[in-house]
């Protein structure tokens, strides 16, 4: 009977502790769980800018919010130009962009007290296309100015003097597709090929910021000719012709090999995202460009850009981290 006893006394202790223990864990369970919820994020994004980093940028974000769901991060797209002016008054968090902010941006936004700086997002292989038809493979720099600068009499491909034509084209309509003026890419390229922003012949088919339509128009157009970014010409190698590009060392192809290790020059260029410092005092926009850094292989892979290299992903997370102070 005394065995049974102490038997029973022994079971009750060895219940009474159980039931201490698991009280103990389910306490500290709910308490590492409201430490989490009230550590969770909350907030919101504005980002505006380029059309060329505008599809990394909303994939960026969707991924990001699916991570945070109490942030929101919204991507509007009004070109380089048009979100830099947005920027530099203080309508955004961020703005994407194809090129460097210009002087009278940086002045713009000095004075309205806007400082800021920027991460390198992606790369890109800016794409000269051309009509599926067309039998070219290669075209020089030299061509491409001849074709695109301010000064330009040429209206058909036979017309060209520093292209060795082939006769099947000869006698087509040089039928042009480009950006308009907020486009960064109009900026890069026309400062790239003529030597001057802005210097561009008037004659042309001005897409804005639809690159999609300079896709819809080459395709459409045996004498087509247009450049487009990487991304959008590998969405449509189905519709149009990529050529390579000769910059004065050979043609060298628009590839992910060619931009990351700097042989497609000089169209290949880097793609950026700035950021304002009252902007980057906020946790939820320091994650949002951790973010950008961190699962650049996933956001540029699923977009279809051109990642960064590992060297530039190391460069690039210790400049955000240096940002963020």
């Amino acid at each position: 009977m005394a065995l049974t006893t102490a038997l029973v006394l022994s079971g009750c202790a060895a219940s009474d502790e159980t039931a201490e223990e698991t009280t103990t864990e389910e306490t500290s369970t709910e308490t590492e769980t409201e430490t989490e919820t009230s550590e969770e994020l909350t907030g919101s994004i504005l980002v505006d800018g380029s059309s060329t980093v505008g599809p990394a940028s909303e994939i960026a974000a969707e991924l990001f919010m699916e991570e945070n769901p109490g942030v929101r991060v919204s991507v509007n797209i009004s070109g380089t130009g048009g979100g830099f002016e947005k920027f530099c008054n203080g309508e955004t968090d961020g703005s994407n962009a194809s090129r460097g902010i210009k002087d009278e941006e940086a002045a713009l936004c000095e004075e309205n007290g806007i400082s800021y700086d920027f991460v390198t997002v992606a790369n890109d292989a800016l794409s000269v296309v051309v009509n599926q038809d067309n039998p070219l493979e290669c075209i020089s720099t030299d061509t491409l100015q001849e074709i695109w600068n301010a000064d330009a009499t040429s209206t058909t491909w036979g017309d060209l003097t520093t292209l060795d034509v082939p006769a099947a084209i000869a006698d087509e309509e040089l039928v042009l597709y480009g950006p308009g003026t907020d486009s960064g890419t109009f900026d890069f390229f026309t400062e790239i090929i003529n030597g001057e922003e802005g210097n561009i012949r008037v004659d042309y088919n001005n897409i804005g910021e639809e690159d999609n339509l300079a896709v819809e128009g080459v395709a459409s157009s045996t004498g087509g000719l247009s450049f487009i970014p990487y991304s959008f010409y590998q969405e449509s190698l189905d519709e149009v012709k990529g050529l390579a590009v000769d910059g004065g060392a050979g043609c060298v192809e628009p590839t992910v090999d060619n931009v990351q290790g700097g042989d497609y020059a000089p169209l290949g260029r880097g793609l950026f995202t700035y950021a304002s410092s009252t902007a980057l005092a906020r946790p939820e926009v320091q994650a949002f460009f951790r973010f950008l850094i961190e699962e650049t292989e996933l956001i540029n892979g699923t977009a279809g850009y051109v990642g960064l290299t590992p060297e530039q992903q190391e460069e690039q997370l210790a400049r955000v981290e240096a940002l963020i102070g």
